[in-house]
């Protein structure tokens, strides 16, 4: 791809923004031909255009832009069980995941665009023991493919520790295994941040698809330690 026409703009940013101060029906009500224009049809013509981008990556990787049950999460909160009854998501999130879906666990991509707090990301987000043992036990097993990859100077920055960790090697793991500091982690993810501006650029589309090749060893290994084809 290359640059072109940019899929947000600042409106995007300013939605959220005045959500964020807004947050109920009445307000989103008055507000929902914005909310279409600025981010949510935005972000459907993101999903659909970057499809073949990210098939380049994986085939197995889906961009569904269907404005309902698609990559694209919805914009109401679930607040049944919540403290917090505020109806509306603050963020925009998009979701790429593997073709593979509830056959097994599987890494994918995913992106926030937040003020302030956008991001891509990807891998596997807290999965249950037996998928985290799994990840593990690749580790231990090729530990030299796990060094190439968290060691590459461009993708390390990437592979920063998000969300709870174990206090001491999880049992039957070495305490001196020269990675024990991954072996801790409960999920195995990486991510990137991107400004406002960043997102609101024409070539946006490529500097995350870049994020995503970057990362695609770190995807390619777990992948194969959770048996999922990529």
């Amino acid at each position: 791809m290359t640059a072109g026409h940019a899929h947000f703009g600042q409106g995007l940013f300013d939605f959220l923004r005045e959500l964020r101060q807004n947050n109920n029906r009445e307000w989103f009500q008055k507000n929902r031909a914005r909310y279409e224009s600025d981010v949510r049809d935005p972000a459907l013509r993101f999903i659909e255009d970057i499809g073949p981008g990210l098939k380049k990556i994986s085939r197995h990787l889906v961009a569904d832009p269907r404005p309902i049950g698609g990559s694209l999460f919805r914009i109401h909160r679930d607040i049944r069980f919540a403290a917090d009854k505020s109806p509306y998501k603050t963020a925009v999130g998009m979701s790429f995941g593997h073709d593979r879906g509830r056959a097994g666990p599987a890494p994918g991509l995913y992106l926030h665009l937040e003020p302030q707090q956008s991001f891509a990301g990807g891998g596997v987000h807290m999965p249950d023991t037996a998928t985290v043992t799994r990840i593990r036990d690749a580790i231990v097993k090729d530990t030299p493919s796990w060094k190439k990859i968290v060691s590459d100077s461009r993708f390390a920055p990437m592979f920063e520790n998000m969300g709870d960790a174990l206090k001491r090697p999880p049992q039957g793991y070495a305490a001196d295994h020269p990675f024990v500091d991954d072996l801790k982690r409960k999920s195995y993810v990486w991510h990137t941040r991107f400004t406002e501006a960043d997102v609101c650029r024409g070539d946006f589309i490529d500097g995350y698809l870049e994020a995503c090749r970057l990362a695609n060893p770190m995807d390619r290994f777990l992948a194969t330690a959770l048996g999922a084809p990529w």
